[in-house]
């Protein structure tokens, strides 16, 4: 198995076949074509490659001219998402959703670790998605016929296995990747018409994006990001905008939890244009909303926030769409109070948590394992040193008991504010706890 790629610069070198030497070596032609001198040995390189620092606007400017990079683009996204070659999804259309089905499955298998698409090509993707419309299936010529039964059986199968609790759905995963497997290979070699050319579709739409948010949840990135690809291209096959506008919220929450808030923005953008549920609205705004606390923007953080309250207040006529169903006062007021916190609004935040942690149904242990590592983010900023812990103990022994490595992630992130107080009893010992996490 190939050695794991652990940065953008190292993944878009390697693509061209070029050393951290020769790399080095062709910025310093570069600057030396504008009369200059860049500066940058191979030793240089390797630091930026393993994030040791950050390369200067001028070295940054000469990367992107090596690269072929846009200024435009390389202002547009910041270090390193600019750089070009992460990985680039399908265009959607008919030629292309067998192969993106086919990739995500071999993308399960690799353990590649340079992340997820480029914020340039994802920004691509959406902006096709909202302007481009879906072609209709037709009847696959070869291969038996795709009997209405069986697709009754995996559609009903295949809501058995998402329904369950998070404690049972971390052993159920194989079983959602042999039914993915199963309807990709339906739709691939399968004889049907449009009805359940639809059905396979918007099957094939909703396990993908499941099964891209359990890699996602255990920090495979790029196998969550070729997922959620293939769903985007079942769920435009299938004509179902709601669907596709859901992924793209997924792709926004995935920039923004790595550290992308811009892209997640414009991501956003585009899948708000897409639905009309109220409840899907009210979710795609408090995530923009999420993205804009994130990058300091107050006054879009709070407008968004009004947007999402609304939403979520209407009457809607038609049921929610499958994948924000979920969706209610509990997770609007938490992510409120969040957003707060990184607005530095504290007591405000600490309220709002508290009251979104009150109403969170039991039976959502992964989202409650996540709220309360917000809460004790907020009892930290707050100075209430115990209660943070108590809450931080709580989500690490939920997560260890449902099998949540993001929501463990979280609780790992806040070691370094415990630190300080090692005095406190029990702050020690959960460090040292922390350590075997």
């Amino acid at each position: 198995m190939d050695d794991p790629i652990r940065h953008p610069l190292a993944h878009a070198r390697e693509l061209r076949g070029w050393s951290q030497g020769e790399l080095a070596a062709r910025l310093d032609r570069a600057a030396r074509g504008h009369g200059l001198r860049s500066g940058a040995d191979k030793a240089a390189v390797s630091r930026w490659e393993n994030g040791r620092k950050t390369p200067n606007p001028d070295s940054q400017l000469l990367l992107a001219e090596v690269f072929g990079v846009t200024v435009p683009e390389m202002e547009a996204y910041g270090w390193p998402y600019w750089l070009p070659g992460r990985d680039e999804p399908l265009p959607l259309g008919s030629a292309y959703f067998l192969q993106a089905l086919h990739d995500a499955q071999r993308a399960l298998m690799d353990r590649r670790s340079f992340m997820t698409y480029s914020a340039v090509s994802l920004a691509g993707l959406a902006a096709q998605w909202a302007v481009i419309e879906p072609e209709r299936l037709t009847s696959a010529l070869d291969g038996n016929q795709v009997d209405s039964g069986l697709v009754d059986w995996l559609e009903e199968t295949s809501r058995q296995l998402t329904a369950l609790p998070t404690e049972q759905r971390q052993h159920a995963i194989r079983l959602m990747d042999a039914h993915l497997a199963t309807v990709t290979d339906l739709i691939a070699d399968g004889r049907f018409g449009e009805t359940i050319g639809r059905r396979l579709h918007l099957l094939a739409a909703s396990l993908a994006t499941t099964c891209g948010w359990y890699r996602f949840d255990h920090g495979r990135h790029w196998a969550a990001g070729k997922l959620w690809g293939a769903a985007l291209q079942s769920a435009h096959a299938a004509g179902d905008r709601d669907h596709g506008a859901g992924v793209l919220s997924d792709f926004a929450y995935q920039s923004n939890w790595l550290g992308e808030p811009k892209v997640s923005v414009d991501q956003l953008g585009y899948a708000l244009s897409g639905t009309q549920h109220p409840t899907a609205r009210s979710l795609l705004f408090l995530r923009r909303a999420r993205a804009h606390a994130a990058l300091g923007d107050r006054s879009a953080c709070y407008r968004d926030l009004s947007e999402a309250e609304a939403a979520l207040n209407l009457e809607p006529t038609d049921p929610a769409p499958g994948w924000c169903a979920w969706m209610g006062p509990a997770d609007l007021a938490v992510d409120s109070g969040q957003c707060l916190l990184d607005l530095g609004r504290t007591g405000e935040a600490h309220a709002r948590i508290t009251e979104g942690m009150a109403l969170l149904p039991r039976a959502r242990d992964k989202t409650r394992g996540i709220f309360l590592t917000y809460q004790a983010k907020g009892y930290l900023q707050s100075n209430d040193i115990e209660q943070a812990l108590a809450v931080t103990q709580e989500s690490l022994d939920l997560a260890t008991r449902i099998g949540a490595p993001r929501c463990a992630t979280l609780v790992r992130d806040l070691a370094p504010a415990f630190e300080p107080y090692r005095q406190v009893d029990g702050v020690p010992e959960f460090l040292e706890r922390l350590k075997s996490a």
